[in-house]
């Protein structure tokens, strides 16, 4: 198995991404993909995620991160079989390609902002800066609410991807607003693709409601991944999936 075979088995092809969409990722640095979940989809993933998040208590999201003020899981490739087009959807895979090249998955987790809470600092996914074209690390934000101003949608810094700096080295409090920054306001389904470089971060949840969404997050396939996907995959998970699914989470039997 190769990347080319994966991708097609997977329903890749060169116009599953527009012109267009190819390059307003490549000028923003991000992408809304409105639709890629339907309404029953994004009702049977929530239901799924409270019933995960009630089971694992205080253990939820340990194997990745757990963050004050968040509700998060990770490890979610094992966790249900409905979490599979998060690593398998063809725009979304095509989008990655796009970005990186030669890709694998390296998580797959979930993080609901709770009231009141949720705001971070810009900061991007990678150590260093990295040069235009260079990069390394992309995600993608699969929304399960609506992202609004109100409940803390994600703010992003149009075109600093490509600005070869990171926050801190511009910004004396990479927390404070941003003259540029934007929000990421989408209805639920939606997936925005976002290059990993890009100056970002979630924004305070003024609601009484979690925003909730998943986060499933792609690196070049040199680099080391958030979570070991060989590691941690269980034998039923394995046997389930395709040698393309394999292949995406770079692990052999």
């Amino acid at each position: 198995m190769d990347m080319q075979t994966a991708l097609r088995e997977l329903g890749v092809t060169d116009d599953v991404l527009t012109p267009a969409e190819k390059e307003q990722l490549d000028r923003d640095g991000f992408l809304p993909l409105e639709g890629i979940l339907s309404a029953e989809e994004v009702s049977a993933i929530v239901k799924r995620l409270a019933e995960l998040t009630a089971a694992e208590g205080d253990r939820a999201g340990l194997e990745v991160h757990q963050e004050k003020g968040t509700d998060r899981l990770a490890d979610l490739v094992n966790k249900d079989p409905m979490f599979e087009v998060c690593f398998s959807h063809p725009r979304v895979l095509a989008a990655m390609h796009h970005v990186l090249g030669e890709f694998r998955l390296s998580s797959l987790n979930s993080r609901a902002a709770l009231s009141g809470q949720g705001h971070q600092a810009l900061h991007t996914d990678f150590g260093h800066p990295v040069e235009p074209g260079a990069y390394q690390v992309c995600n993608s934000i699969w929304l399960l609410d609506d992202f609004t101003p109100e409940n803390g949608a994600t703010r992003v810094v149009p075109g600093s991807h490509r600005r070869g700096t990171m926050p801190a080295d511009e910004m004396p409090d990479p927390a404070a607003p941003h003259p540029d920054e934007i929000q990421l306001t989408a209805p639920a389904g939606t997936v925005v693709i976002f290059n990993s470089h890009l100056w970002h971060g979630g924004t305070q949840n003024h609601t009484q409601s979690p925003r909730r969404a998943l986060h499933s997050y792609f690196t070049h396939r040199h680099l080391p991944q958030q979570l070991d996907q060989q590691t941690y995959l269980r034998v039923n998970t394995y046997n389930r999936l395709t040698p393309a699914q394999h292949f995406i989470l770079d692990v052999t039997g």
